[in-house]
């Protein structure tokens, strides 16, 4: 057997069983997103974010999440969380106002962004965090499973920890337009085709009751999407008169056909943008 094939031989079995992540400088950043091949933390140089007194409209749902957020940066018990819901409300926004809030009377509480299809490694990751001196929000954007989906499976060892348990040092908090992370026609189905219908979906649908926290996110009426846009206005120092603020953004609402925070934050970026204003987030 020639050097070439046994060094291609060699790499092959580098990329399945990858080398132990090399552990970052925790101190240099507030975030980090977890990749793969190779296994690392990449430290994010400012998050993308708004403060938390600009999101409106979601007031339980932040208390709720902010209180679970501090009892777990000062080591005390907390829960899992699933925000789930409308589009375009707030959700992911609202994770990343409270670590922001929380961090800032606990500087060593860390976020850690995983994406759906790294879940896989998740067990490498929490290996890694296990022996760190944070704390570690994992967050999970647009969590979702389809079809022949097996990424669920992997979600388990963060929400259960399996024998070795979760690291005491790290929460998960995950979005979703789905309360139960699955569409509701596979779960029907599911129910209709299998032999035993409790049995054919039950895994897969407890999943979302492993969350102690259930955050849900509802469409907002139109004062609360023209509050948020004026808000936006004052925070970046805008000046548009209410009159021309409520005529403008009902038509840009009226265009897309949808009212959201995510639509009132398009406008407001169009608005700015026409007024010469910057819009600086982190």
């Amino acid at each position: 057997m020639t050097g070439d094939v046994l060094e291609r031989i060699a790499a092959a079995l580098e990329r399945m069983n990858p080398a132990p992540a090399a552990a970052p400088d925790y101190a240099g950043a507030e975030a980090f997103v977890w990749h793969v091949s190779p296994d690392r933390l990449e430290p994010v140089g400012a998050v993308n974010r708004i403060p938390l007194s600009l999101l409106v409209g979601i007031d339980r749902a932040s208390d709720i999440l902010l209180e679970n957020t501090r009892h777990f940066a000062q080591g005390l018990p907390a829960n899992n969380a699933l925000l789930w819901g409308s589009r375009g409300m707030g959700k992911s926004s609202l994770v990343k106002a409270v670590h922001a809030e929380a961090a800032a009377m606990a500087p060593e509480l860390k976020l850690v962004e995983v994406l759906r299809e790294d879940l896989p490694s998740i067990g490498r990751l929490l290996h890694l965090l296990r022996a760190a001196p944070c704390r570690f929000i994992l967050f999970c954007d647009d969590l979702s499973f389809g079809h022949d989906d097996s990424h669920y499976k992997s979600l388990k060892a963060v929400l259960d920890g399996g024998v070795e348990g979760r690291p005491d040092n790290v929460i998960f908090y995950a979005t979703s337009n789905r309360r139960h992370l699955m569409p509701r026609d596979m779960i029907e189905n599911e129910r209709s085709t299998a032999i035993n219908p409790s049995e054919a979906v039950e895994e897969k649908v407890s999943l979302s009751d492993r969350f102690g926290l259930w955050l849900g996110f509802h469409p907002c009426d139109q004062d609360a999407y023209l509050e948020m846009i004026r808000r936006y206005c004052d925070a970046w120092g805008v000046e548009i008169d209410d009159a021309t603020l409520r005529a403008e953004a009902i038509e840009w609402q009226q265009t897309r056909g949808a009212r959201s925070g995510r639509v009132a934050w398009q406008y407001f970026t169009d608005l700015a943008a026409r007024r010469g204003v910057p819009i600086r987030l982190g």
